[in-house]
């Protein structure tokens, strides 16, 4: 989520080629705090890894990452999922837009290797913040007759968000409760099922239940971990 003096950003857009005729073309609400944003644009020729994600910039000062969730087939058309929760300048900026507003666009980027074609067992955890990751894992893994399994922590507004998303195999918890605990994720049936014992986890979302859930599995399973916190509380972002 990078930050930098507003002259940094315009000599950038100046010398990195940016995709051209991008506009918002369908805005969903799927809850009071998750919007899914479709753009419109020509990506034919754009490459989009599971995770690829693209660094907006949403003031003079500050760029935010949303992860492509999902684009058709055509290659014209893609979607963006942002959490809404009015303390940052990316939930703000994304906030405002509205159907017919041009929008300023990078190549696509992928820095972290989420997905792995090996693993032939998949546990996905993650927030709000993890939902346009977890869309794009989807397919892919259907595709390739993956186990899967999805763990959100959210709020309650957004507990049938994950099932309209088409995220089956999910298990919903509620924010700031079993992850906050490393006791009580040690008791989750996930951790007494050997079929899960390696299988291959990929943890999202807030910085300390990340933490949190990351100890438990190094200590109760043999499985591989792939983990990358998106916020903490108290630090700038989003």
């Amino acid at each position: 989520m990078p930050s930098a003096p507003k002259w940094v950003f315009d000599t950038l857009n100046l010398f990195i080629a940016q995709i051209p005729d991008v506009q918002v073309s369908h805005i969903e609400h799927l809850s009071t705090s998750v919007k899914r944003i479709s753009l419109q644009g020509n990506f034919e020729k754009l490459q989009f890894s599971v995770g690829a994600f693209f660094d907006i910039r949403v003031s003079d000062t500050d760029a935010r990452r949303y992860t492509i969730a999902e684009i058709n087939s055509e290659k014209d058309n893609l979607k963006l999922i942002a959490h809404i929760h009015g303390h940052g300048c990316g939930s703000d900026f994304m906030d405002q837009l509205e159907i017919g507003d041009r929008i300023a666009l990078n190549k696509p980027r992928t820095e972290q290797k989420y997905y792995d074609h090996s693993a032939e067992k998949i546990v996905f955890f993650g927030d709000e913040t993890s939902l346009a990751l977890a869309c794009s894992f989807l397919p892919v893994m259907q595709a390739q007759k993956k186990s899967y399994l999805f763990l959100f922590e959210l709020d309650a507004e957004n507990n049938a968000v994950p099932e309209y998303l088409g995220l089956d195999n999910c298990i919903v918890f509620p924010k700031s409760s079993v992850f906050a605990h490393p006791d009580q994720i040690k008791d989750l049936p996930l951790f007494k099922n050997e079929d899960w014992s390696d299988a291959y986890f990929v943890l999202t979302g807030n910085v300390s239940s990340v933490q949190n859930l990351r100890r438990v599995i190094k200590t109760q399973t043999n499985a591989r971990i792939k983990h990358h916190g998106y916020w903490l509380q108290g630090k700038k972002g989003l």
